[in-house]
């Protein structure tokens, strides 16, 4: 195994800057598709091209590399490589999850002891890492990870099923100097509960009975998820370009499907998109995507969605890799997706990621907090 070092000092990087499109690749050379050679392998023996990587571990040869090989250690090596956590995430560290926020690495370090506790055999498979912005603003990563394991151990979910899992998960990243100090992350959890078999309702009533930490959250840290490392103006507003550009069209897009009349869906996705999403939806199609969206406005008719921050890599030519981070709050008054309405005003934020050939979305991968609006919901029962 490579060497790589430990009991580091480290100093703060908060906050954490936002993005220019100067700080977007606009090509493939640091890719997962050239790292993994075409997902042939999962850890390669040549790490890639050489990136300037200031401060960081030496073995590391890019962002790309550095994103895959600290997943792959610390959560496939062995126990002391769970600990390896407190040399590449920041002590004053902010992670906001499924249920809030979760600050300092030691928080990370025993709910990643937790994780691999109940599946000792996991593994993350890297299956994307959308990346923007260098080793003096910070690298921006949105890392897109297929988690599998079989549930042999106790959890926080109660006592081993022996099922065997298979869910996304979805981390946006700021690091610095070998740091994560920022992430915002999505874990399908509400997939997971389903495939160890559990009911998700009497989960989410459990659960807001007797909340984890950093739930429910707090006004202020609401505000403080929505707007962490967002831009003052919309890089299509305060530098605007012509001919095709991700971040006008990632804002068009999303305010079109969940507050406008739903017209992209048909001129901005291609006929047959694949979609992967929160608790196990997979579908293709126009109609299908239509079908679901409409059931997520009828539960929140006043549902008003915002996109937080939009970052990317690619080209006209060989197309582009988007990541979209949103938000959105609504009140719980109609239909019938989550039970009976229950007047409850509720936080949605999620993570998209797109593939886009051509101007049009060939497949999406979405993720938000399902199992917490859930939980929202049913807190209000109580």
């Amino acid at each position: 195994m490579t060497n790589f070092s430990t009991n580091r000092n480290h100093g703060s990087h908060h906050p954490a800057s936002a993005l220019n499109r100067a700080h977007m690749p606009d090509g493939y050379d640091v890719s997962l598709a050239g790292y993994t050679s075409g997902r042939t392998v999962r850890i390669p023996e040549n790490f890639g091209p050489r990136q300037s990587l200031e401060g960081f571990d030496p073995d590391y040869r890019n962002i790309v590399d550095y994103i895959v090989r600290i997943t792959h250690r610390i959560w496939e090596t062995d126990a002391n490589g769970v600990e390896y956590i407190a040399d590449c995430y920041a002590p004053d560290s902010l992670v906001y999850d499924d249920y809030g926020l979760q600050t300092g690495n030691k928080k990370i370090v025993a709910d990643t002891h937790h994780t691999t506790r109940a599946f000792p055999d996991i593994i993350l498979d890297a299956e994307e890492v959308i990346w923007a912005g260098d080793d003096t603003i910070g690298f921006h990563t949105s890392h897109r990870t297929r988690i599998i394991g079989t549930n042999t151990g106790p959890s926080r979910y109660g006592a081993p099923t022996g099922a065997r899992v298979n869910l996304l998960v979805i981390a946006n990243c700021v690091a610095l100097g070998n740091d994560i100090f920022l992430e915002h992350v999505l874990y399908n959890t509400s997939a997971m509960l389903k495939q160890l078999g559990v009911d998700l309702w009497q989960e989410a009533e459990r659960l807001a009975a007797d909340p984890p930490a950093g739930w429910p959250r707090s006004n202020q840290l609401w505000n403080d998820l929505r707007r962490a490392v967002a831009p003052d103006e919309p890089l299509s507003v305060a530098d605007p370009i012509a001919g095709f550009d991700p971040d006008r069209f990632a804002r068009a897009v999303h305010d079109n499907i969940w507050n406008g009349d739903q017209t992209t869906i048909v001129t901005c996705y291609a006929p047959g998109f694949e979609f992967e999403g929160t608790t196990e939806r997979r579908f293709a199609g126009h109609a299908a995507f239509l079908g679901y969206t409409k059931e997520m406005r009828e539960a929140f008719p006043d549902l008003k969605l915002q996109v937080d921050e939009v970052y990317w890599m690619g080209n006209d030519e060989d197309g582009w890799l988007v990541s979209t981070r949103w938000s959105a709050e609504a009140t719980h008054t109609g239909g019938t997706l989550y039970r009976s309405p229950t007047g409850k005003a509720c936080q949605i934020w999620g993570i998209t990621q797109w593939q886009v050939e051509n101007g049009k979305i060939t497949k999406e991968w979405q993720l938000f907090n399902e199992l917490d609006l859930m939980m929202q919901i049913a807190a209000a029962r109580i």
